[in-house]
């Protein structure tokens, strides 16, 4: 029994090895990497494969235990990074294209569980109710401890459609409930604008995908001719948007700032990691042959009085957008605190159609801030009555999750001074002292009271121009 158990362990070193290798491990340049492997960690690893292989209850392949061996390593570093099979992977490659099957929630794991991050907007869990800080506890009936955040994503997949049913813990609520979801090809529309009065534009950023900044240059340009070329201010709408491609961040950044202004850099152990992206059109555009689509844009829009909504769903590419707008002056953020996602996640492929997506660098705002575990603090604090208990504590954070990358600035990700705050309405009390329910007003309509705030606080800062 031992030679066998020895057997399979000079085989699992070897794959161990053979990873490594496929890693690239030794192209980092940095002296720590260079050191020979952890001889006693490989024993151990090669005696649980051995054990596994000869004892376990049912035969288990050589792929599936280096596969899970793989998922450990990435699932134990921070929530974001992770091991992407040939699904998972071809998934993401069309998701940053705008379309993509499923529920349309992001989500990460917490005890084990899958937690709700943002509902994406216009998408099947959104509609149903779905929001963010809800701990999914069990997927039909399968239940969701034990399984990785890879295999529940493959189980909340599945053909447009079809039904699942999520079983779902929320804070607040005292037992679980279910709600069942259709699934389908989920179709983000990326940006969304009209004229929301006559002189004020709002335009809505629900996802960063490839052609966001020039969906966002277009939409701008038709405001613009819209109302003649007399605008007064602009609000963008970043509120439960879960970030995206840092390149179309860096081109809505553009759309506002002076060319050449410094939208965010990152910091990392390699040399790639080690960037400062500027708003200039070889860091927003995809491709060498890509046209500016920034270059007709009307220069009114590099001036005009901006205010920018965000809130806790906010998160990494929305994050860099109001922390570039914010520390160069060129807008007021209102709402309240964003999700904290300030960390870099790189796609590795492996071959075989397989990656993954490790996390490589921190991202730092103009002046030198970590967004990472803290977020952009607004300017104007305005809490939304409608989600006033979410943002005011059940709201799920990077802080909140397992294994979080630290700010590595700070220990404590608290403002040392809290920023203005407008009163918003409560809710409302019932006579036996229970809050009544008040219905989220959907984004950009007459009755969104954050909209309002800032529509109120642009034609007071119009006023003060002598407009």
């Amino acid at each position: 029994m031992r030679s066998r158990i020895e057997k399979f362990g000079l085989v699992a070193i070897g794959l161990v090895a053979g990873i490594f290798v496929s890693l690239h491990f030794s192209a980092v340049a940095e002296k720590d990497t260079l050191a020979p492997l952890p001889v006693e960690e490989l024993r151990a690893f090669s005696e649980v494969f051995g054990r596994i292989k000869s004892d376990y209850v049912e035969p288990v392949s050589d792929k599936k235990l280096i596969t899970e061996a793989i998922n450990g390593m990435l699932s134990g570093l921070d929530p974001h990074s992770a091991y992407l099979d040939a699904d998972a992977f071809k998934e993401l490659q069309v998701g940053t294209q705008g379309e993509f099957g499923g529920l349309g929630i992001e989500v990460g794991m917490e005890d084990g569980l899958v937690k709700v991050i943002s509902p994406i907007e216009d998408t099947p869990a959104y509609t149903a109710g779905i929001k963010s800080g809800d701990l999914i506890i069990k997927l039909d009936d399968t239940l969701v401890k034990g399984l990785s955040l890879n295999d529940a994503v493959k189980r909340m997949r599945g053909k447009p459609g079809s039904k699942i049913v999520l079983t779902i813990l929320r804070k607040g609520t005292p037992r679980p409930f279910s709600v069942t979801v259709t699934r389908a090809v989920i179709k983000v529309q990326s940006v969304k604008s009209k004229l929301v009065e006559p002189g004020y534009a709002y335009a809505r950023i629900t996802q960063f995908q490839e052609h966001t900044g020039e969906n966002l240059a277009t939409a701008l340009e038709n405001m613009y001719k819209q109302s003649n070329g007399n605008l007064n201010g602009i609000v963008l709408d970043l509120r439960n948007d879960p970030g995206g491609l840092l390149t179309a961040a860096v081109g809505v950044s553009a759309a506002f700032l002076p060319k050449d202004s410094l939208v965010v850099y990152t910091e990392g152990r390699t040399e790639d990691a080690q960037m400062r992206l500027t708003a200039t059109p070889e860091n927003y555009l995809r491709g060498n042959g890509s046209n500016d689509y920034l270059k007709e844009l009307p220069a009114a829009f590099k001036t005009l009085p901006l205010v920018v909504l965000v809130n806790g769903g906010s998160a990494s590419a929305s994050e860099i957008v109001s922390g570039a707008l914010q520390d160069h002056k060129r807008a007021v953020i209102m709402g309240t605190q964003t999700f904290g996602k300030g960390s870099v996640q790189t796609i590795l492929p492996l071959g075989n159609n397989t990656a993954i997506k490790l996390t490589t660098a921190r991202y730092y705002t103009p002046s030198g801030r970590s967004i990472q575990a803290k977020g952009i603090e607004p300017d104007i604090v305005v809490d939304d009555p409608a989600t006033a208990g979410i943002e005011g504590g059940l709201r799920l954070r990077e802080a909140d999750l397992d294994h979080h990358l630290t700010n590595d600035q700070q220990s404590d990700a608290k403002s040392e001074s809290a920023p203005p705050k407008l009163n918003s309405k409560v809710p409302a009390k019932s006579k036996d002292g229970e809050s009544q329910k008040i219905e989220m007003a959907e984004f950009g309509s007459k009755s969104d009271y954050q909209l309002n705030q800032a529509l109120n606080l642009l034609k007071g800062m119009n006023i003060l121009h002598g407009k």
